[in-house]
This record gives structure tokens, sequence and C-alpha cells, in this order.
């Protein structure tokens, strides 16, 4: 079971798990998946937030990895509510 944070919102386990099937991803691409169901905008939000709190990692234009924190956290091993942002 996963153990989501107070700040998380259901756009964050879609993107972490469209990394996890795909290996990386861009929020334009996400936003073309019919499941995903969220504006690129919001994607590129979520994955800047999700990149704060070490889940995402960019690695420029627009490309994202999922962390070994990512994956811990989808493989419910983490507590994402123990996770401190970058200030």
């Amino acid at each position: 079971m996963r153990k989501s944070a107070d700040w998380m919102t259901i756009a964050d386990d879609r993107i972490l798990e469209y990394l996890s099937d795909h290996e990386s991803g861009t929020p334009s691409e996400m936003a073309k998946v019919d499941t995903m169901r969220f504006s690129r905008s919001y994607l590129h939000q979520r994955c800047d937030v999700l990149e704060e709190y070490g889940l995402v990692r960019h690695l420029g234009n627009g490309v994202h990895l999922l962390t070994d924190k990512g994956r811990q956290y989808l493989n419910g091993e983490l507590d994402t509510g123990i996770l401190e942002g970058e200030d």
C-alpha cells in the first residue's frame, strides 16, 4: 500500500506510474495519454513538486526520470510524508 503525503495529488501517482512504465517522459507526452486527463502545464507543475521531494529527476528539455525514492514509493516502501522538500 502506498503512503502518500498531504502535498500529493492523484496526478502525482499517475506521473510516477507513467515514468515507471516508460523509463522517462515529458509533461507533453504524458498529457497525450488517455488515462492521464491532466493538462501539460499542470503535469509540468506537478513534476516540479515531485522533483523538489526527490521522487523524479529533471534531465532538461522537460524530460523526467523516476528516482529510487519514486520507485520505493510506488512499491509501498516509502512514506512520502517524511520527505522534506528543498527550500
